[in-house]
């Protein structure tokens, strides 16, 4: 199948089908004699596979990692676990961060008392 086919039974973009290929995340197949490039099913299942990765945030060297152990049947579950396992943890971390935010953002607006007058405790924190 073409470059476009191959892209939309993966769930993405075109455009990211070729950015793949460029860094080297997935292979390029050959070209066809009439110059395109010709997908076929196991290209796809690599491109799904990294759609799904990057869908969990994932980066792209993690997804190159997990592609890698992925096509290597004699792989060890303990990679892939130590690899999820370390992005769980940034997420969990996130997570952390982001309530601490959520809390002080609520605490600051809810001392803003949002009328005429121009003092704010939101710029004040902000300044």
């Amino acid at each position: 199948m073409n470059i476009g086919r191959a892209a939309e039974a993966a769930g993405l973009p075109v455009k990211t089908v070729r950015y793949y290929a460029d860094i080297g995340l997935v292979e390029a197949p050959d070209r066809s004699e009439t110059g395109y490039r010709r997908y076929d099913a196991a290209s796809v299942r690599k491109l799904a596979f990294v759609r799904r990765a990057r869908d969990f945030g994932f980066s792209i060297e993690e997804c190159r990692e997990l592609l890698s152990l992925y096509e290597d049947r004699n792989r060890s579950s303990s990679d892939v676990r130590r690899i999820a396992q370390a992005h769980l943890e940034e997420i969990e971390e996130k997570q952390r961060q982001l309530a601490a935010l959520h809390d002080e953002l609520a605490h600051l607006v809810k001392a803003c008392r949002g009328d005429h007058r121009p003092d704010c405790p939101i710029l004040a924190r902000l300044g």
